[in-house]
């Protein structure tokens, strides 16, 4: 069984689903859920609402963890679990690579896709590149 557990929670009803996997699966780990900001959102931003919605960009993906955050701690709560929360900034599958890479993570745990629309089109999928590039296990939520 794995000691450290890395949960991608992007708020998502399949991130919800990877973290009471992980929750259930898992209940003696140390678990973590893990927010990317990626500033790629914020070309998107800027061609859907001008120059002054990229201003407030990073502002705005700021108060957006810290609302998913709470999503992923009152998650665990309703289990009695405590979850570890953690936002970073980068590019989602390079960025939680180099987060279980950097500490002493066993197993990450994502849904199959977080966003939907033309940001999963233009992004691409975030479980298929941590999959094939992760040195340890990976469990996709389907």
């Amino acid at each position: 069984m794995p000691d450290n557990v890395l949960i991608a929670f992007d708020g998502s009803p399949l991130s919800e689903g990877a973290l009471t996997y992980a929750i259930e699966n898992f209940p003696d780990a140390t678990l973590t859920a893990i927010y990317v900001i990626n500033p790629i959102d914020s070309v998107i931003d800027v061609e859907a609402g001008g120059l002054p919605v990229a201003e407030d960009w990073y502002d705005d993906a700021r108060e957006r963890a810290t609302s998913i955050h709470t999503t992923a701690t009152d998650l665990a709560a309703e289990h009695d679990i405590d979850v570890a929360t953690v936002t970073e900034v980068g590019r989602p599958a390079r960025t939680i690579l180099e987060y279980a890479d950097d500490r002493d993570i066993d197993q990450i745990v994502m849904g199959s896709h977080g966003r939907s629309g033309i940001d999963r089109a233009i992004l691409g999928s975030v479980a298929e590149t941590v999959t094939r590039r992760a040195r340890i296990p990976v469990t996709i939520i389907g």
